[in-house]
């Protein structure tokens, strides 16, 4: 089985490399220090983080883990929340207990990955109704990566107004986040509570300030946010802990922005997707290797003008119209050469965690149904 897997990757391989012919897509001698220096788990600002995130645990996902939304039709962790009531707090624990583990955490080490990512929302401390707070999980996620060796980003899903409207931010609908200076001031009091906290864990690399804020939000207020809450963190964390910030998917209008050395340590997160945008749906799947190769110029462009840099979340998912007209067998090659391609790309960068982990169904979106199925590699080298 693990010959056919790795004649399967190596297929994969080959025909990422077959479909790129673009001149401008070699490696520069920068790129190839870095990956040959990643080979080894450190790049010039240290180590290369390769994780998951363990996404649907503490910050529920519906599409994700619809067995805890049974009964309901609740469409956020809110929803869910109010609907249930007094019956909330049982059935989250019961999830909360048995959808990561410590066996979960083994398994990630013996994968050879070295972090993972931790999604909580702004309620994980103390919870305003109706939510059910999760700092006790938190707890056990800092102390099994503790126990296994890895190194783990604590990361702000969902902020008070939410931040993007989406269901991962708590509470769908309207984004509210920035239309009230109270919700921006309390996130930085929540962020500052987690360094307080966390601060000095021996597993904590780092705090992740806001995930996926609006691109309808404007820069200036997220800069000033960002500012607010790396003081805020400092007072409690060390320039050990990396601070990260999200790129609002606007990768390069960060320039100039928490240089050291007034600032140390900062990273930025942007995630990296080729599945929800109209022009995602327009290309073939020759197209959609070389798209995703090209955005080694635009993180490479990040860390040199910007700072450093990590893909906080990708996946394996693809149009179906990409796949289209192929054979099950021809599909099988093009996810496996999607997996590579991007992978190459990212060991140019501060380091990637796998959106997500694990889900309640097998798909391109499930990292250890990805490694089940061969697109993405039983063990990753230290």
């Amino acid at each position: 089985m693990k010959r056919r897997k790795f004649i399967q990757n190596a297929l994969g391989s080959a025909l990422a490399l077959a479909a790129i012919r673009l001149p401008d897509l070699a490696f520069s001698q920068t790129s190839q220090n870095a990956f040959a220096a990643g080979r080894t788990g450190q790049s010039g600002n240290g180590l290369i983080l390769r994780g998951v995130n363990l996404g649907g645990w503490l910050v529920l996902e519906k599409w994700m883990v619809p067995k805890v939304y049974r009964g309901t039709d609740a469409v956020d962790e809110y929803q869910l929340c109010n609907m249930l009531g007094k019956e909330a707090r049982a059935r989250l624990q019961q999830h909360r207990e048995t959808f990561i583990t410590a066996e979960d955490f083994k398994w990630i080490k013996n994968a050879g990955l070295n972090a993972v990512r931790l999604p909580v929302g702004y309620w994980a401390l103390e919870a305003p109704q109706p939510y059910v707070e999760s700092s006790e999980f938190i707890d056990f996620a800092l102390e099994q990566a503790r126990q296994n060796g890895l190194k783990l980003i604590l990361d702000l899903h969902g902020a008070p107004g939410s931040q993007n409207g989406w269901d991962h931010s708590g509470r769908s609908g309207e984004i509210g986040w920035d239309k009230d200076p109270n919700n921006i001031k309390e996130t930085v009091r929540i962020l500052s509570a987690f360094a307080q906290k966390y601060g000095k864990h021996p597993a904590l690399y780092g705090i992740e300030l806001l995930n996926e804020p609006s691109t309808t939000i404007p820069v200036e207020t997220l800069k000033d946010f960002y500012r607010d809450a790396y003081s805020q963190i400092r007072r409690y964390a060390g320039p050990e802990i990396a601070v990260v910030f999200h790129d609002s998917f606007r990768a390069m209008a960060w320039q100039n922005f928490m240089k050291e050395p007034e600032y140390t340590n900062v990273i930025i997160d942007t995630h990296l997707y080729q599945c929800f945008g109209n022009e995602d749906q327009e290309r073939t799947a020759q197209e959609q290797l070389v798209f995703a190769l090209n955005r080694k110029s635009t993180l490479e462009q990040m860390q040199r003008e910007e700072l450093p840099t990590f893909v906080g979340e990708w996946s394996l998912a693809l149009p179906d119209r990409s796949l289209e007209n192929l054979s099950s067998f021809q599909g099988e090659l093009v996810t496996g050469a999607y997996a590579g391609t991007q992978l190459l790309c990212f060991e140019n960068t501060r380091g990637w965690f796998f959106w997500s982990y694990k889900m309640e169904s097998k798909s391109e979106w499930n990292f250890r149904y990805c490694v089940e199925r061969g697109w993405l590699p039983e063990h990753f080298p230290a």
